[in-house]
């Protein structure tokens, strides 16, 4: 903005703000000579404070580009939590609910009509062995006869009692369940029973015992026809005392599948298929995955993301493709 100051010279003023261009030169007005006076400095010392002038005033114009600058740079968007995908092995399983039952059971009676129980050695819930007694018997004309134990095992029910009545015919003064062996019989989809196989690996959880090992024994060769369902037979290998009947829960090891883990909370199902969203370049991208096992809340994925790649934790339909976020880093255990 031109002006006179007190002695008639020309002088240009630039409003705060104006760009650089606006810069005028400065000088005494036409046909006037300008002289410093004695009190004033010299023109060279005159000089250099105009242009130390002119430089703070072009340092303070160029400050606000690098202001913007640093505004262009700064972290935008929702904070996200995130984390590395990494690799890892799931179990092939093949799940199979069933009841415990004896393998294989024997019945002990007297082999002659007409006996008395006179004494009653063991009982149910006992372990015998091959030939132990068992219970002795009278004969009506006198004398004694002796049960024995055809087998090793566990006695499973008796109902041997002092003066009751025993016959070859009647009900069985003993149950033995053979070797004190056990098998978990349940049913499995027909689709699963192709993956097992015999002597296959598996673990079992029965009610009341806890977990224990097992191996697959026998698999069924029909299917039930309304239920499509077939029979397996697991032996169970333990010894703690199990209960006939009791409800157990096995998982056969069939094999392993090894790729890019990731929790089940980072992935999305819609209309658009399997997804899951990663950050790249602090911008959301949405993947199509294919996925395979799920174990422990974690899940398999075949296909669609790479091992690296950023990952959101807790995918949501309020982050779309191509939003701005700040990923937080979190550890694999905690995501």
């Amino acid at each position: 903005m031109p002006g006179h100051d007190g002695e008639g010279n020309l002088r240009a003023f630039l409003p705060l703000g104006a760009p650089v261009g606006h810069l005028v030169s400065m000088g005494p007005k036409p046909g006037k000579e300008w002289k410093p006076n004695a009190d004033e400095p010299s023109s060279q010392m005159s000089r250099a404070a105009l242009g130390l002038t002119t430089l703070t005033v072009l340092g303070c114009l160029a400050a606000p580009p690098a202001f913007a600058a640093d505004e262009e740079t700064a972290p935008r968007g929702a904070a996200v939590t995130v984390f590395k995908a990494a690799k890892s092995c799931f179990g092939n399983n093949v799940e199979v609910s069933g009841t415990i039952i004896a393998r294989e059971e024997t019945q002990v009676r007297p082999e002659r009509m007409g006996l008395k129980v006179a004494e009653v050695l063991v009982d149910a819930g006992d372990t015998v062995t091959a030939g132990q007694t068992l219970a002795r018997l009278t004969l009506p004309e006198g004398g004694t006869v002796i049960v024995q134990a055809p087998v090793a095992g566990l006695v499973s029910a008796s109902t041997a009692a002092v003066g009751a009545m025993a016959s070859g015919k009647g009900e069985a003064l003993f149950s033995i369940i053979a070797r004190s062996e056990f098998d978990l019989v349940g049913l499995v989809p027909t689709r699963d029973i192709a993956k097992l196989q015999i002597n296959q690996s598996a673990r079992i959880k029965v009610i009341g015992a806890g977990e224990i090992d097992g191996r697959v024994r026998r698999l069924s060769t029909t299917v039930e026809p309304n239920s499509q369902l077939a029979q397996v037979f697991i032996a169970v290998t333990t010894n703690r005392r199990l209960l006939v009947n009791s409800s157990g829960r096995a998982q056969i090891k069939t094999g392993q599948s090894c790729g890019i883990s990731v929790p089940l909370t980072a992935i999305l199902y819609g209309n658009a298929g399997t997804v899951v969203q990663v950050v790249k370049r602090q911008r959301v991208e949405t993947r199509r995955v294919e996925t395979g096992l799920m174990s422990q809340g974690q899940v398999e994925i075949r296909e669609g993301i790479v091992e690296g790649d950023i990952v959101v934790a807790r995918a949501g339909a309020l982050l779309r493709e191509g939003d701005p976020v700040r990923p937080v880093m979190v550890a694999a255990e905690q995501k």
